[in-house]
């Protein structure tokens, strides 16, 4: 990959002619239009066209996936494999203008019935501009003082509704069953029943307790996510009440909003991806994970959620397990993040989990896992202390149900 390119990959859905598609997707996010304009000059293209480095055709399909292409008559609708690349001079060392060259307008051209953005390659000059997160898998584990195994937590539940005084009750209980990392849920911010100051001064107030007592302090993820002044203050105020960690609702902050945290803050960003279904969840539509974890990991986020195995959304275990991988070892661009498994996580995953991505370098979250546990809380804590545990050992739960009434438990109630 050349140092002053950018290239994409996508998969394209088209009835037009292939080598035509791919030179209309390239003409439109670059230099051209749907007419010669008098500055389209032989030099200008020369320097500033998008170029298509590769086509690969795939299978045929019997009707058009997305509503809105143009279908010529008696054509075939073909998906294929676009590999298109970018002048760097083109965009600049800019994140957002990055983004609307390689997932702008291009999903809008009526040639296309599908088009998902699979991978992107950034050049490495990047870095320079963004440095990336500043705490990541090593700084996470620091502030944790979890080594060798999973980062271990939960997320707040109910969701909404808690008063910061439940809520911290809630942490209290948690914390001293050994949890080490709890985190507001997506939906919490400021709101009348918990606000934002009443709630970071009641959990910190357990949790430097606690710290004082033990020497062990957990890590609480407050949602800070607002406009740029809301989201600076309070973050200044989560750590003079000396919290370690903040929360980014990433896609609705923005890049912009990430980057500028990234450079305000003295904390880690923990970032949720929520609106990602929309994103992915089409098989022709909007872009993979890959690419996601590139530019938010060079905007400066230093956990990035990627759902986990059997989980209660819609990703397949596959795509998890990518995800997973991405994180650790991105290729073609951003920075290694630590990944934050969730979404219907108990006991049972740990063992298969660990199998799958062969590393512990790991956020492992259980909302309902651990906070709906049959012998409470600190029971499922415990039982997913000890599945990890197990995992290490190539063991699973059902090894320990015998000895462990935790896990035994969790598979009566988890299992049903």
């Amino acid at each position: 990959m050349n140092s002053d390119r950018v290239k994409a990959t996508y998969l394209v859905e088209t009835a037009y002619e292939l080598e035509k598609a791919a030179d209309i997707l390239a003409g439109e996010q670059s230099c051209g239009t749907f007419v010669k304009t008098p500055g389209e000059t032989d030099e200008l293209r020369k320097n500033h066209s998008a170029k298509v480095e590769k086509i690969v055709a795939l299978e045929e399909v019997d009707s058009p996936s997305l509503p809105g292409a143009k279908i010529p008559v008696n054509q075939k609708i073909q998906r294929s494999i676009f590999e298109i690349s970018w002048p760097l001079d083109n965009i600049g060392i800019n994140l957002p203008q990055l983004m609307a060259t390689v997932a702008g307008n291009l999903y809008e051209l009526a040639p296309f019935s599908g088009l998902k953005l699979l991978d992107l390659e950034i050049p490495e000059i990047f870095k320079e501009n963004y440095p990336g997160p500043k705490f990541g898998i090593i700084g996470t584990r620091k502030l944790t003082e979890v080594y060798q195994r999973p980062v271990i937590g939960t997320i707040i539940k109910p969701s909404v509704g808690l008063s910061p005084e439940q809520t911290a009750g809630q942490v209290k209980t948690l914390i001293e069953a050994g949890l080490d990392f709890l985190k507001d849920d997506e939906l919490m911010g400021d709101p009348p029943h918990s606000p934002f100051e009443q709630r970071v001064e009641a959990v910190m107030s357990v949790i430097n307790d606690y710290a004082d007592r033990t020497g062990k302090k957990p890590m609480y993820a407050f949602n800070v996510s607002g406009d740029w002044d809301e989201m600076r203050w309070r973050h200044d105020f989560v750590l003079n009440k000396q919290g370690t960690c903040i929360m980014l609702n990433l896609n609705w902050v923005g890049l912009p909003g990430v980057t500028s945290m990234a450079a305000h803050t003295e904390l880690p960003i923990h970032g949720h991806r929520n609106f990602w279904g929309a994103l992915s969840r089409s098989e022709v539509l909007g872009f993979e994970f890959p690419v996601f974890q590139k530019i938010y990991s060079l905007a400066g986020a230093d956990q990035i959620h990627t759902n986990g195995l059997r989980n209660k959304f819609c990703e397949s275990d596959e795509s998890v397990i990518k995800s997973i991988n991405s994180c650790l070892k991105p290729e073609g661009g951003g920075y290694p993040v630590m990944p934050v498994i969730s979404s219907g996580q108990w006991a049972d995953q740990a063992l298969d989990t660990y199998q799958a991505v062969d590393s512990v370098d790991l956020m492992y979250l259980c909302g309902g896992g651990i906070t709906a546990h049959p012998g409470g809380m600190a029971a499922g804590v415990k039982s997913i202390q000890l599945a990890w545990e197990a995992a290490k050992n190539g063991k699973s739960i059902e090894d320990l149900a015998e000895k462990h009434e935790e896990i035994a438990q969790a598979i009566a109630f988890y299992r049903k």
